[in-house]
């Protein structure tokens, strides 16, 4: 089980292009939202911005996104995948596969960037404390998203792997009780570090025995 719910706006209009035999829309799209927190030092609160490559295919390119332009509101539900976009830019992150798309006027709204997984545990947690005296935690994990391709008329599953980052109380939890290949249950929210690489942020871990 994977699900991404993301809500932000459209960094550019899309590019929608047509795949033959049989005819099919797609487009890949950049989607941006916006996280708040505060900043103890200074007592500020700060903004950090994600953006999120998205790829739209079949009759939710023409329904929700026909008419979509730069700034728009744009909800989209999906789930991960091994695919990367690729432009005249390079390469970019792992994309999101939607399977829900909806618009809305340009505007403010608050964000959404939520992610629920149930997952294996393929590496051991590597605990750690920041500079700052912060818990820091990290591991692999491998999820078994179960898909159905609209091209082979067939269900697949295929296996995403993904870094996953906890902090404070989780992280300990993580570190103490988590075993090699034991179930887990993942809320949080996905990020991006600077070399592009997708990870999970950790709101909320739950390990089952083994």
């Amino acid at each position: 089980m994977c699900s991404v719910t993301l809500l932000g706006n459209l960094v550019a209009k899309p590019d929608i292009r047509y795949r033959t035999n049989p005819v099919v829309a797609v487009t890949e799209i950049t989607l941006a939202t916006h996280s708040k927190w505060l900043d103890k030092k200074t007592n500020q609160f700060k903004e950090w911005t994600s953006f999120h490559h998205v790829k739209v295919e079949g009759q939710l390119v023409e329904q929700a996104l026909l008419h979509a332009n730069k700034g728009d509101i744009i909800l989209i539900h999906g789930y991960l995948n091994n695919m990367k976009a690729k432009s005249e830019h390079g390469e970019h992150p792992p994309i999101v596969h939607a399977n829900f798309v909806q618009g809305f006027k340009k505007g403010f709204t608050e964000s959404i960037n939520q992610i629920h997984c149930s997952a294996t545990l393929l590496t051991h947690p590597q605990q750690m404390l920041t500079e700052h005296n912060k818990v820091f935690c990290s591991a692999n994990i491998a999820i078994d998203q179960r898909i159905y391709s609209p091209e082979k008329q067939d269900w697949l599953t295929i296996k995403v792997e993904r870094p996953i980052h906890a902090w404070g109380k989780q992280a300990q939890y993580f570190a103490e009780h988590a075993q090699l290949n034991q179930q887990l249950m993942v809320e949080g929210k996905l990020s991006y570090s600077s070399n592009k690489l997708q990870f999970i942020e950790v709101n909320k871990l739950h390990l089952f025995n083994i």
